[in-house]
């Protein structure tokens, strides 16, 4: 057997059901959806959750904890070891780090290193944070971390 000749088991591929196309399908003129009401209509239908009225689930069960989401802060994280593919004595800022495609885009805290990996090259670091490890790891590779 040769992967052209490969067909599916018999019976195990189906037409497609065709709606509202007049004579020999039988579903035409409403196409299947009967004569009146909201789901008859185009567009129509109910939002996920609504239960017809009725309080919905989601609302009648409680809320428990705090989300403190709103106030969360978010970085562009980049771990020590991506800064290997920049050369010796570079400075590397944010905007160099987006250019160069290392990370994809500025989150709006800014950029955090974190000490992820080993450093060789000697490279002056301009970012928003920095781990423990992270700024241990690039003076002893030679080079500075800068906070912004």
């Amino acid at each position: 057997m040769k992967l052209h000749e490969l067909k599916p088991a018999e019976g195990a591929v189906k037409s497609k059901k065709r709606v509202g196309r007049g004579t020999g399908s039988g579903h035409g003129k409403t196409a299947t959806r009967g004569q009146k009401g909201q789901n008859s209509r185009s567009g129509g239908g109910v939002r996920p959750g609504f239960e017809g009225g009725q309080m919905p689930l989601f609302r009648r069960l409680p809320k428990r904890g705090f989300n403190n989401s709103v106030f969360e802060k978010v970085y562009s994280i980049i771990n020590v070891d991506k800064l290997n593919g920049f050369e010796d004595g570079t400075e590397v800022t944010p905007a160099l780090l987006v250019e160069s495609g290392v990370i994809r885009k500025l989150e709006k805290d800014g950029v955090k290193i974190l000490g992820n990996g080993k450093l060789e090259k000697n490279v002056s670091v301009k970012a928003s944070k920095f781990t423990k490890s992270a700024v241990e790891k690039i003076e002893a590779a030679g080079g500075k971390a800068e906070v912004i």
